[in-house]
């Protein structure tokens, strides 16, 4: 079985997110969408099990999806979902530097690929961070959310 693993803190979960889970799906028999239940760089985080619920609502009619929190490493957490890949979404040649070491470290200590998905133009700019940012001057930002019936 092709295992797959998606991980962020997606808070929220964006269009671009989705769009990487969409794209990523027909690769792989099983995808595990890992929620980061313990970022030290986001201590503002929403807690994992209300993210969670977010994403299993959306793909509740999935049965390939799987959502569940992760502590500590993508590669660990890779391991103990019996995933052989790491997907990742790059929308500017800084994110696929970022992403080109941790990819390379995943390889050499976990044996695990990292399967790069390039981020759709016109989603470039979506970024959880700032949908944060627009979210707390007042913005509505839920153009930049996934809906339940959008389709896979």
């Amino acid at each position: 079985m092709r295992t797959g693993i998606f991980v962020g803190s997606f808070d929220p979960f964006t269009i671009g997110h989705h769009s990487i889970v969409r794209r990523a799906l027909p690769l792989f028999d099983r995808l595990v969408i890992g929620v980061v239940g313990d970022n030290v760089n986001k201590p503002s985080m929403r807690p994992a099990e209300e993210r969670m619920k977010a994403i299993e609502t959306l793909y509740q009619k999935e049965p390939a999806i799987e959502v569940k929190p992760y502590f500590g490493l993508a590669m660990d957490f890779a391991r103990e979902q019996g995933a052989q890949f790491i997907v990742k979404g790059v929308r500017s040649v800084s994110d696929f530097e970022y992403e080109q070491w941790q990819a390379d470290f995943n390889r050499r200590l976990g044996g695990i690929e990292t399967i790069l998905l390039y981020t759709e133009p016109e989603l470039a700019s979506v970024s959880s961070s700032a949908l944060r940012e627009l979210s707390h001057f007042g913005v509505d930002v839920t153009p930049f959310l996934p809906h339940h019936h959008d389709n896979i």
